[in-house]
């Protein structure tokens, strides 16, 4: 896989030369929160929903650290009808630390800790305007060397708002 990268050395002239990339802690919940509702793109949960993240899905999400700072985050869970996908649901970066490869490196991260456990497919969901998405998942997927497939999944019509249509990206097999 990727191999051990919980350290990252970032841009040594941004805010912070070396993040940690971590297990949330039920404490990191507000920063998670803060981070999706500072984005603008990402659909905000309630902090409520970050705090019980953190707790319950500890095991197949990260966080990114810069000194006691959470700046970053993977939110993801293993799906119960298939185990073996890990499904991404949130990614976002404090913009203080975007462009620097912080996404990158978190999936990465939260990859090979699902690899770990068994996972071998990753799946998430994009909007089609959503280009920075489209372009980390097609990166990760050409770096690891595994196929992408994408096609629709939620159409706009099956949400009770104006959401768009999310479409399903497939990543993998990663190799046992």
């Amino acid at each position: 896989m990727f191999g051990n990268r919980t350290k990252h050395d970032g841009d040594a002239t941004g805010p912070s030369a070396t993040l940690i990339i971590d297990r949330p802690e039920p404490g990191d919940g507000t920063a998670m929160w803060r981070i999706a509702r500072d984005s603008r793109v990402l659909d905000l949960n309630s902090s409520y929903a970050y705090l019980l993240w953190a707790r319950d899905f500890a095991g197949t999400s990260v966080v990114a650290r810069s000194g006691d700072d959470v700046v970053g985050f993977v939110s993801g869970y293993l799906r119960p009808d298939a185990p073996g996908t890990l499904f991404v649901w949130q990614v976002a970066v404090d913009a203080s630390h975007r462009g620097k490869g912080v996404a990158l490196t978190m999936l990465r991260e939260l990859v090979d800790r699902a690899h770990a456990r068994g996972a071998r497919l990753l799946e998430t969901t994009i909007t089609s305007d959503n280009e920075p998405s489209i372009r980390l998942f097609t990166s990760l997927a050409r770096e690891a060397g595994v196929a992408l497939e994408r096609g629709p999944l939620f159409t706009g019509e099956l949400f009770p708002d104006a959401h768009e249509a999310e479409d399903l990206y497939r990543l993998g097999p990663w190799p046992s």
